[in-house]
């Protein structure tokens, strides 16, 4: 009798299988990995509105931006991450700022789409305007490099490029590198586009870039398969010709592939199983702090009861921090509780609030006493936070507070935050770029994005956010830095709780891992002995 464990390792492995001549010059086992994971992307298309989080690896794998950052080692071995501050060119072979720092201009290495046309500054152009016109997500990203008009963007000829700088911006650059502002083929694009100014539906189901690998097949909810491009102009081959993404929704099949070495990656898992991995030693995992991530409780501040401050301040000092963290993230993070009365230049860090049931049942009864509400968490990130929840709901009912649970289907979530009506949320954010005045830009910033889950609206806030993301003197934006942490401290539109780790696990076989800022598996500088 064959099982299901069996039938499924049976066919994670077929790839490998030799059948004879005709395959002679398939990818061999060293070339090949297998990657499995929760979910793969519902889209090809990391611009497009409603792209979910893993088509950033779509976007990082298959296409080029013009600068990347560079890489540096993870402190304490296991591979490397990337220094925000610090870029180089990817698709441009080299860039300079101009003398005023208003604008800077790009020559473009001799690279080639996948479709085998030269990649163009027309390309980048057409590619840059789309980033900044199609809307959603992705000209909100680009908003927030002062990236916003297609004026800025300029094709001075075939291979130089030229960016026009609204204001000096220190997140321009690096904006650049990060996955949305990726280079697609134009002239393929326009002529599949029946139409449609951006060819959304066609690049929504194809890739047409320049990048380190091709999809060769993509079933959405089974697997994707990368194959590389061996004229990739941007970096160094790569080593492995193929990468099968397959999509498991389990965590326990997950975990018992890797532990039986019949996959070679996983992210995803629990932070349990990560740690279960860790201590037994047969699995090397790698683990990064999120750079600008935190787990948090946002709580509405325009509708509802959380209205109040006081009542946010008294789920500030009620929450159980260490009881969450090692029951929901199992120790695989940083507490974000206890932080001292004057912050740090940095974030996240630690808010002021340690747990004090006492001083929070004062605050909820000078507020007028109990009430109910109801919290909400994303149900496809439900292996942390659920017990977040429950650990919340438990630690509430001790200051009057009785709390409904909701699970929101993970296709349904960011619709649902996009509403803003919500009392209670639990959520995990990760900026991109590393700074602290880019994380509150997303989260709590006037600009309302739909990562602004609570709401807040603080002209005090925005004036100094915009004063440390344009200023060039650093005293102010030091001082600007330590005012909108201890503002938000006070006026608590989100509790962190805790900042998580990146944990991805690997058969001791597999090096050459590199963190990347959204969080995905970059193929490009993988090997497999």
């Amino acid at each position: 009798m064959i099982t299901r464990r069996t039938a499924l390792a049976a066919g994670l492995a077929a790839p490998f299988i030799a059948r004879g001549k005709a395959q002679a010059q398939a990818p061999s086992r060293k070339e090949t990995l297998l990657l499995v994971q929760e979910y793969g992307p519902n889209s090809l298309d990391m611009q497009g509105i409603g792209a979910s989080q893993p088509v950033n690896g779509v976007a990082l794998n298959c296409y080029d931006r013009l600068l990347r950052f560079k890489p540096v080692p993870i402190p304490g071995g296991g591979g490397h991450q990337v220094a925000m501050g610090e870029l180089e060119g990817e698709l441009a072979e080299s860039f300079q700022l101009a003398s005023d720092g208003m604008s800077a201009t790009f020559k473009l290495r001799d690279a080639k789409f996948h479709s085998g046309r030269p990649v163009t500054a027309r390309d980048v152009k057409w590619s840059l305007d789309r980033a900044v016109s199609i809307g959603g997500f992705a000209t909100t990203q680009m908003k927030a490099g002062s990236l916003e008009k297609p004026e800025q963007f300029v094709a001075v000829d075939d291979k130089t490029f030229r960016i026009d700088f609204l204001r000096k911006d220190k997140l321009t650059l690096p904006n650049l590198a990060v996955t949305i502002p990726f280079v697609f083929d134009a002239e393929l694009a326009i002529k599949n586009s029946g139409g449609d100014e951006w060819a959304k539906e066609y690049l929504k189901n194809n890739v047409a870039g320049s990048g380190a690998y091709r999809v060769e097949s993509w079933k959405p909810g089974v697997e994707t398969i990368y194959v590389r491009n061996d004229d990739w102009a941007c970096g160094k081959l790569p080593q492995l010709r193929r990468v099968i993404a397959r999509d498991i929704a389990s965590p326990s099949t997950r975990r018992a592939l890797m532990e039986r070495g019949d996959a070679d990656v996983s992210y995803g898992l629990p932070p349990k199983d990560f740690k279960d991995l860790l201590d037994g030693g047969k699995i090397n995992v790698v683990g990064v702090p999120i750079p600008n991530g935190v787990w948090g409780v946002y709580l509405n501040t325009q509708v509802g009861p959380f209205k109040d401050v006081r009542l946010r301040q008294a789920v500030a000092f009620v929450m159980p921090y260490e009881k969450i963290l090692q029951a929901s993230l199992f120790g695989r993070g940083v507490d974000m509780s206890g932080g001292p009365a004057t912050p740090k230049v940095a974030w996240p860090q630690p808010f002021t609030y340690r747990t004090d049931v006492a001083k929070a049942k004062a605050l909820v009864d000078a507020a007028g006493g109990g009430f109910s509400t109801t919290l909400y968490f994303d149900a496809g990130n439900a292996t942390v936070a659920e017990p977040m929840a429950v650990l919340m709901k438990e630690a509430l009912a001790q200051i009057g507070i009785t709390v409904e649970i909701n699970k929101v289907p993970g296709a349904n979530f960011r619709t649902e935050i996009a509403k803003k009506t919500n009392p209670m949320v639990i959520n995990r954010f990760a900026g991109w770029l590393d700074y602290p005045d880019y994380y509150l830009f997303w989260t709590m910033h006037g600009n309302n994005s739909i990562f602004n889950i609570a709401a807040y609206q603080n002209p005090e806030l925005d004036k100094l956010v915009d004063q440390a993301r344009f200023t060039s003197d650093k005293a102010i934006y030091e001082q600007s830095v330590i005012d909108f942490v201890k503002l938000v401290d006070r006026e608590v539109p989100m509790v962190p709780i805790a900042q998580p780790t990146h944990d991805v696990a690997l058969q001791k076989t597999i090096g050459g891992y590199q963190f990347q800022p959204c969080r995905e598996p970059d193929f490009r500088y993988l090997t497999k002995a």
